[in-house]
C-alpha cells in the first residue's frame, strides 16, 4: 500500500501517452471505419522527427528553446507521413473489400520500421534523447520525473485543443458530419477528401506530441518502440469506443493504471509469483481487452462523438 500513490502516478503518466497516439486510431476510424495500423510506425517517426531536430540545433543550446523546435520537427514529420499514407496507399482503396487497407497498413508499418532502421545514423541500437532541465519531483511518495510532468501538461492541453476545435470550428463540425454519413455530408458541399487529410493530419500530430513524450520519459527512442507502444494504443481506443475521441485519452487512461497495477502487484497474489513484473505488462493490457470485448464489447463510451453532436 506504501507504493500505491507512486503506481497510480505511474499509470497516469503511461495512460496519458497511451491516449495521445489512440485519438489517431480513433478520429481515423470515426471518419473512413479504417484502422490505421502504420501509426504506431507514425508515433515513432515523430520521435526520431523531434531527435532529429535537436542533433541539428547549436550544441548546448537550451532545452526550453529545443523542445518547442522538437515537437515542430516531430509534428512535421509525423504529419507528412500521415498525410501521405492517406493520399498514396489509402485514397486508391477507399472503394476496396475492407481487408485490401488493413494488409496495406500492416505492409506500411513494416515498410516505415525498417526505412528507420536501415537508413537513419545508428538506428540499429536505441538512441539516446535529450532529457528537460529540471526534476525530479516529489510530491508526498510520488516521484514524478521530468518526462512525466511534460506528459501531464501535453496531454490535457491537446485534448482541451481538440475539443474545442472538434465542436467549434467550421472544420469540425464537418468532419463530424462526414463521421455521421459521409455521402450526405459531400452533398451538402463537404469536401471530404480534404476532412479525411484533416483527421489524418491531426493523428500524426498528436502522435508526434506522444513519440518526443516517450523519448523524454525513457531517455530513448527505437526502430521498434512504435510497434507494441501502437497496439497498446489500439487496445486503449477499442477500451474507450472506437471512434471516439474522448473515450480514446479515458481508455488510454484505464489501460496505464491497469498496466502499472497488474506490474505492480500481480506477483503479491498468492501463487502468481511468476506472472508478475513488467515483462507481462502487455499480456495484462490485452487480458484487459479481451474482458471489455466479452462484457462491453462496444467499449466503455460507446457510440461516436460524432452521433452525439
Amino acid at each position: 500500500m506504501n507504493t500505491l500513490p507512486q503506481q497510480l502516478a505511474n499509470g497516469l503518466f503511461l495512460g496519458s501517452m497511451y491516449g495521445l497516439i489512440a485519438i489517431g486510431y480513433t478520429m481515423v476510424y470515426g471518419i473512413v471505419q479504417l484502422i490505421n495500423f502504420a501509426h504506431g510506425e507514425i508515433f515513432m517517426t515523430g520521435g526520431f522527427g523531434a531527435l532529429t531536430v535537436y542533433l541539428a540545433l547549436p550544441d548546448g543550446i537550451s532545452m526550453w528553446i529545443a523542445l518547442p523546435a522538437m515537437l515542430v520537427g516531430g509534428a512535421l514529420v509525423a504529419v507528412l507521413i500521415a498525410v501521405g499514407a492517406e493520399r498514396f496507399a489509402y485514397r486508391p482503396l477507399r472503394g476496396a473489400p475492407r481487408l485490401a487497407p488493413l494488409i496495406t497498413a500492416i505492409g506500411l508499418s513494416l515498410a516505415l520500421q525498417q526505412l528507420v532502421f536501415n537508413v537513419y545514423p545508428n538506428a540499429k541500437t536505441a538512441r539516446v534523447f535529450p532529457q528537460l532541465p529540471f526534476g525530479p519531483y516529489h510530491v508526498g511518495s510520488v516521484t514524478i520525473q521530468s518526462g512525466d510532468v511534460f506528459l501531464i501538461l501535453a496531454a490535457p492541453l491537446c485534448m482541451a485543443i481538440l475539443a474545442f476545435f472538434v465542436r467549434l470550428s467550421r472544420t469540425g463540425r464537418a468532419m463530424q458530419a462526414t463521421a455521421q454519413d459521409p455521402d450526405t455530408a459531400q452533398l451538402m458541399g463537404i469536401d471530404t477528401n480534404r476532412i479525411i487529410v484533416v483527421a489524418f493530419a491531426i493523428g500524426g500530430l498528436f502522435a508526434a506530441v506522444a513519440g518526443t513524450a516517450y523519448g523524454l520519459k525513457y531517455g530513448s527512442v527505437s526502430y521498434d518502440m512504435g510497434f507494441i507502444a501502437g497496439l497498446k494504443a489500439f487496445t486503449a481506443a477499442v477500451l474507450g469506443g472506437i471512434g471516439n475521441i474522448y473515450g480514446a485519452m479515458l481508455g488510454g487512461l484505464v489501460l496505464g493504471l491497469a498496466e502499472a497495477m497488474a506490474t505492480a502487484y500481480i506477483a503479491n497474489i498468492p501463487g502468481m509469483q511468476q506472472l508478475g513484473g513488467g515483462g507481462w505488462a502487455a499480456v495484462w493490457a490485452f487480458v484487459l481487452l479481451i474482458l471489455v470485448l466479452l462484457f462491453r464489447p462496444q467499449g466503455l463510451l460507446g457510440e461516436r462523438v460524432a452521433d452525439r453532436a
